[in-house]
C-alpha cells in the first residue's frame, strides 16, 4: 500500500499543476497564509462554542444561539482548509501523504468533523438538549473537552508535519 502511495506521490509531483505550485515562489506562502487564517477561524469558533458548553462564558446566549452563530464559520473554514490543503499536498505530495503525522491529522480531522456534525444535529433537533438535566450538562462538558482536545491535536499535528521524517 505504501509503495502505491509513493508512486502516486511521484506521479503527482511531476504533473504540470504541481510543478507550477513548486516553481512559482509566492504560491505556497500565500496558500499557507490563507490556510493558517482558516485554522484561526475554526479554532476561534470551536473555542467559543466549547467554552459556552463548559459554562465558562456566554451565559447570556443559549447553546443553540452560540451554535447557530459560530458553527457555520467552522464549516466554511473547513472548505477553505480543504482547498488550500489540496494545493499544499499537490505541491509536496511526499511531504504529506507519506508522513505518519499527516495521516494522524487526517484521522483526527474525521473525528472532529463527526463530533461537530453530531453536536450540531443534536442542537438542531432540540435546542435546549444540553440544558435539560445534570447528566446532559455533563455530556456537554465531555463533548466540549473532547472537541477542544481533538481540534488542538489537529493543529499540533499540522505544525509537527514539517519535523517528522517522511517518504
Amino acid at each position: 500500500m505504501l509503495a502505491e502511495v509513493a508512486k502516486f506521490c511521484d506521479w503527482l509531483s511531476l504533473t504540470p499543476i504541481s510543478m507550477l505550485f513548486q516553481t512559482v515562489e509566492w504560491i505556497i506562502p500565500a496558500v499557507q497564509s490563507v490556510h493558517i487564517l482558516a485554522i484561526a477561524i475554526v479554532m476561534s469558533s470551536v473555542i467559543m462554542v466549547d467554552l459556552r458548553l463548559m459554562g465558562l462564558m456566554g451565559h447570556s446566549q443559549s447553546i443553540s444561539g452560540m451554535t447557530r452563530r459560530f458553527i457555520p464559520w467552522v464549516w466554511w473554514s473547513l472548505v477553505v482548509l480543504l482547498l488550500t490543503g489540496l494545493i499544499l499536498i499537490t505541491a509536496e505530495p511526499r511531504r504529506d501523504l507519506l508522513n505518519p503525522v499527516f495521516q494522524a491529522k487526517m484521522v483526527l480531522l474525521v473525528v472532529a468533523i463527526v463530533v461537530t456534525a453530531v453536536f450540531q444535529e443534536i442542537v438542531r433537533r432540540n435546542m435546549e438538549f444540553w440544558d435539560l438535566s445534570p447528566s446532559r450538562r455533563a455530556g456537554a462538558l465531555a463533548t466540549a473537552v473532547l472537541s477542544l482536545l481533538v481540534w488542538t491535536a489537529i493543529v499540533g499535528c499540522g505544525r509537527w508535519i514539517a519535523y517528522v521524517e517522511h517518504g
